[in-house]
């Protein structure tokens, strides 16, 4: 992917599948800690811009990083998202504030791996298997437009789908609680 915020999309869908299952902000944080490195090689101007962080290898290292040390970031930054009661959506969205640890194993290795699974379909430069193979099956399985236009539609369906489960949700409990 060129750009970080396409791989949020699948993100959003799976958010909207796992609910509280599946934290999207450690997900998101494990796919700008994985594209940390071909930042750095394109900053360098290196010829190969994909290395180790873009191996199922180092997604596993990435993942678990996002873990460790995203999981307590994610959190404070939670600590600071206040309760509004103007923005009921946003605050159903947010949950109790707490990222549990399934909610986090799950979203990071979901998160890398899907990363690296996505960015091996557009980029030559990517060895996905390495160091047990130097080959790059995935490349160019689709077209890299449709492959743009999957992740954007699965982030709209799944904005759609999390609407909807709100707006289901803020109905039952009214009517559960009259």
């Amino acid at each position: 992917m060129p750009f970080t915020p396409f791989h949020m999309g699948p993100g959003i869908a799976i958010k909207a599948v796992g609910g509280r299952r599946f934290s999207l902000m450690i997900f998101g944080f494990s796919q700008v800690a994985i594209d940390i490195e071909p930042l750095v090689h394109i900053i360098r101007g290196d010829g190969v811009v994909h290395g180790f962080m873009h191996t199922y290898l180092g997604a596993t290292l990435v993942a678990l990083v996002s873990l460790f040390i995203g999981r307590p970031i994610c959190q404070w930054l939670l600590s600071y998202w206040p309760v509004d009661p103007s923005m009921p959506f946003l605050n159903w969205l947010r949950g109790a504030g707490l990222i549990s640890w399934p909610a986090a194993t799950l979203a990071a290795f979901v998160g890398t791996y899907s990363h690296v699974f996505l960015d091996s379909i557009m980029h030559a430069d990517l060895r996905p298997f390495a160091p047990l193979s130097e080959a790059n099956p995935m490349l160019h399985i689709i077209p890299v437009y449709l492959l743009h236009l999957l992740c954007i539609a699965s982030g709209i369906v799944g904005a759609v789908a999390l609407w909807v489960m709100y707006i289901l949700r803020s109905r039952l409990s009214i009517h559960t609680n009259p």
